[in-house]
């Protein structure tokens, strides 16, 4: 018997998108309590007075991407969500966050540069079910002169399902009365 579970086809967009990311938000994945997802989109997360780190990108730097990887043989389909963020300048500080980064079980949401149609951000949440951990980098100098000196981080998960959409916020990203969590720490 045929698994027909499509429901719609899809056509070209009239409008452009933009790719890359402005911010990316760390939630600790242990703080989190609950994080219901409904058709592929986030509508509820649960934190308690927990908090958000947001980690500003410089522009055309970071990305992410959702490998999928099936095997016809055992019947399984998975996905791999992966984060790569570039912060600029080697600093103390940040090697003291990024040494933590990598000790830390995370759920990652991305603001991507791509927008709805009421000109809000579209976000991404990565890592809802399993966690995503930094797992390869690389802290650089840079030779010449105008070379780029900072870090290189990609975090990655394993999923059964693909990463999805966060719901609207109504005029900063997560203060949607749907979403229940503390401050978000922006520096």
């Amino acid at each position: 018997m045929a698994c027909i579970a499509l429901t719609k086809g899809r056509g070209l967009d009239c409008s452009r998108s933009s790719g890359g990311i402005k911010n990316v938000y760390f939630a600790v994945y242990d703080e989190v309590t609950s994080i219901p997802q409904t058709a592929g989109e986030v509508t509820d997360i649960e934190m308690g007075s927990n908090t958000l780190y947001r980690y500003s990108t410089p522009l055309g730097t970071a990305s992410l991407s959702d490998s999928i990887t099936g095997s016809r043989e055992n019947g399984t389909i998975f996905y791999t969500p992966t984060l790569s963020l570039v912060l600029n300048k080697l600093q103390k500080e940040d090697q003291n966050q990024i040494k933590l980064l990598g000790q830390t079980k995370l759920i990652c949401f991305a603001q991507l540069n791509s927008t709805l149609a009421n000109g809000h951000d579209v976000i991404v949440a990565l890592g809802t079910v399993n966690g995503m951990e930094l797992n390869a980098g690389t802290m650089d100098s840079g030779a010449a002169w105008g070379d780029r000196g900072g870090y290189t981080l990609t975090f990655d998960g394993l999923e059964a399902l693909p990463f999805p959409m966060v719901a609207d916020y109504d005029t900063e990203p997560f203060d949607n009365s749907a979403f229940t969590m503390g401050t978000i720490v922006t520096s």
